[in-house]
């Protein structure tokens, strides 16, 4: 039996018997794996706060033969969500990240830039800025995954789009001119193109420090997270909390 170790973020916890937790969690290293701690229901001791979703931590684990679940030994907090008073906002964000991740990677394929990019989101939440990062997060995710459609020209037509509002369906790839927008297609305007651009030029500590109220590019948002819906095949659940927060 093989023991392993690596920086990793907890996603979700399932009770499963009478005491113990089936944990899915995200390595730097070895990608998401899923394991089970055993007793964490009966005794904090072992794992105290790092079970939390989105808790940051230094994960133990072995990987057991002929056993799709890893034996989880042992989480050391590098960074917990707990650190600091919770609201609405930030709850939904943080669920909405763990969300996610948990959906969009297979297990055990390791993704060193979504991890990454996980990291630098979480340390913007954890200091209380909510829609700035979670709009970094949602494009780049899709990027990440290449699902980001190619904002500059028309998908039906060609038309180059630069500088100007384009339009998007929930239904299909790519965005379009207003001409080829099918019916219920929905505007993306210029301003939050352009802040498209910016936010895959720059980094979210940088962009963060901007002032970014619920309503500053809430379009680009909504967009994200439609994009990521049509490819993860479901909705969100945790956006629509967000979005009524």
């Amino acid at each position: 039996m093989s023991v392993l170790t690596s920086e990793a973020v907890v996603l979700r916890t399932w009770p499963v018997h009478e005491a113990d937790l089936i944990v899915s969690f995200f390595t730097r290293d070895y990608g998401k794996v899923k394991g089970v701690a055993k007793s964490a229901l009966r005794s904090r001791k072992r794992f105290g706060g790092a079970l939390e979703p989105m808790t940051v931590a230094r994960a133990w684990f072995a990987e057991r033969p002929r056993q799709e679940l890893v034996r989880l030994d042992a989480l050391e907090i590098l960074s917990s969500p707990l650190s600091r008073p919770v609201d609405y906002a930030r709850t939904a964000a943080l669920e909405m990240v763990a969300e996610v991740l948990e959906e969009a990677l297979p297990e055990g394929a390791v993704e060193d830039a979504v991890f990454r990019l996980a990291l630098a989101v979480l340390d913007e939440l954890q200091v209380g800025r909510v829609w700035m990062p979670i709009t970094y997060f949602s494009l780049w995710m899709n990027r990440l995954m290449g699902w980001m459609p190619e904002l500059g020209h028309c998908a039906a037509c060609g038309l180059d789009l630069r500088g100007g509002t384009v339009w998007y369906s929930a239904a299909s790839d790519g965005v379009t001119c207003e001409d080829d927008g099918g019916a219920g297609s929905e505007a993306l305007s210029a301003e939050s193109v352009a802040t498209a651009g910016r936010i895959f030029r720059g980094t979210v500590k940088g962009l963060a420090e901007e002032d970014w109220p619920r309503a500053r590019a809430a379009d680009l948002r909504r967009f994200a997270i439609e994009v990521l819906e049509r490819h993860l095949e479901g909705r969100l659940m945790t956006a629509r909390v967000l979005g009524r927060g």
